[in-house]
């Protein structure tokens, strides 16, 4: 009876001591830093606490929090670490795995959260550690945001290959507006595996936090990806439903997102899934006169358009005829329902995640060509249309196609949007308006931008 009594009398004790130091180490924390705070003025109800917080015979003149948290760190940790070599010897001693749990459950996990709630309260250091605090750190608590925003002194002084002296990470302006969202994006363990969020990272991007924050987890992937199909098959096969995190659209596999199904999860580019539909497009005449040919625009510049840019929403059909005439094509999407940057990868081509906040990542007079459809239609700004056309402006070498592909409107705004692509004054190669319905109608355009003098 006493020796089945022992290991777990034993254990209790070991249980009680814990809490006892850590009870300890509690109580000290807490009046030391009540005290300080005695110290400081802050229970003085007038006008001198400023004089006692910074007044020069202030007895804690140099009292640093950072110094302090870092004291309280030191004596965490190496309490954490004491715990967990407790842990390694009941683990190797065979003890009873109750009593394991209860270790690791109860008291490792606590001391670990209050070990990372101290560190998310220092500031950053910069260069020479002195803190510095730029005005943008100012609105978020979680450290690894402060960590990412504070700029990052290059190694002994030196001026790095840009010519500067920092590197400035950027997000956003709108972060600081979705503070509550971001937080919770940049909430992960470092070195561990992401949270399978990439519906948050987009909705921050669309609100205008983007670009995003970088983050130091690994991203999930499919545990069954398989390999994809060989280039030529690629281009016109669905892929394999297991090569796609399904776990944040309303369907579960490609069959799902056909555009007979009311329940696909997606309203943009209806039917684009459809490969046999897909076949069609641009390579055969239809009935309207807004719908031009692949090879009568590449007729006007024979030879000349080799990459080019399709900004719009779609699964990279207009990519993949493009790639069989030898011009390579970098597809704009987002995921708005379904899987499109997924989709347009797989077929073997290039998606490029963006959203209409951001100003494109090409340098100037790049693109041979610049393709938009499906996308920017009557219901956009026309304020934040100017801005994304003369960004294409900027980005379309002189001789370069715009080539603005069903775009449309209400009949009353069609004024409007035609003034918008006329005043970059580019050569009109073909311009057709159409009806859609009895009050909107269709415009499509190739114009090719000039030569300007330096």
């Amino acid at each position: 009876m006493g020796r089945s009594c022992f290991p777990r009398c034993g254990f209790a004790r070991i249980i009680a001591w814990l809490q006892l130091v850590l009870g300890i180490l509690v109580i000290v924390v807490s009046i030391s830093s009540l005290f300080r705070f005695y110290s400081a003025g802050f229970f003085v109800h007038n006008g001198d606490i400023c004089r006692h917080f910074y007044g020069p015979k202030d007895v804690y003149q140099g009292f640093d929090i950072n110094d302090r948290i870092a004291e309280v760190l030191t004596m965490i940790e190496n309490l954490h670490k004491k715990l967990e070599m407790n842990l390694q010897q009941m683990e190797k001693s065979n003890t009873r795995l109750e009593y394991k749990n209860y270790l690791e459950v109860e008291v490792l996990r606590p001391v670990y959260s209050a070990y990372t709630a101290l560190k998310q309260l220092r500031l950053p250091k910069i260069g020479n550690g002195t803190v510095k605090e730029e005005s943008l750190i100012d609105a978020f608590t979680t450290e690894e945001i402060r960590k990412y925003i504070a700029p990052k002194e290059n190694r002994i002084g030196k001026i790095n290959f840009y010519g500067t002296e920092k590197i400035y990470n950027t997000i956003g302006h709108a972060c600081v507006l979705m503070k509550k969202e971001l937080e919770e994006y940049m909430d992960y363990d470092i070195g561990s595996y992401c949270k399978d969020d990439w519906n948050l990272a987009q909705k921050l991007m669309v609100n205008g936090c983007d670009p995003l924050p970088r983050r130091r987890c690994l991203t999930r992937a499919s545990k069954v990806y398989q390999k994809p199909y060989p280039i030529n098959e690629s281009l016109w096969k669905l892929p394999d439903d297991r090569n796609v995190r399904w776990g944040n659209y309303q369907c579960r596999n490609f069959g799902c997102l056909s555009g007979k199904n009311p329940k696909r999860g997606y309203t943009k580019c209806i039917g684009c899934f459809e490969m046999e539909k897909e076949k069609l497009k641009w390579v055969t005449n239809t009935s309207l006169q807004v719908d031009f040919l692949i090879r009568d625009v590449l007729a006007i510049k024979p030879g000349q358009i080799r990459i080019g840019l399709d900004y719009g929403v779609g699964t990279g059909t207009f990519a993949a005829r493009m790639r069989e005439l030898n011009v390579t094509i970098v597809s704009t999407a987002l995921n708005l329902g379904a899987p499109f940057n997924e989709i347009i990868a797989l077929r073997g081509l290039i998606p490029l995640y963006a959203t209409l906040n951001q100003r494109l990542p090409f340098f100037d007079n790049t693109m041979d060509l610049i393709h938009t459809t499906g996308f920017l239609d009557g219901w956009i700004d026309l304020l934040l249309m100017d801005f994304i056309i003369f960004d294409w402006d900027r980005v379309l070498r002189p001789g370069g196609l715009l080539w603005i592909d069903r775009f449309f409107c209400n009949k009353k705004d069609m004024e409007d949007y035609t003034y918008m692509f006329q005043q970059l004054r580019y050569k009109k190669h073909k311009w057709v308006i159409a009806p859609k319905s009895q009050h909107q109608v269709y415009l499509s355009a190739v114009l090719e931008k000039p030569p300007r003098a330096i």
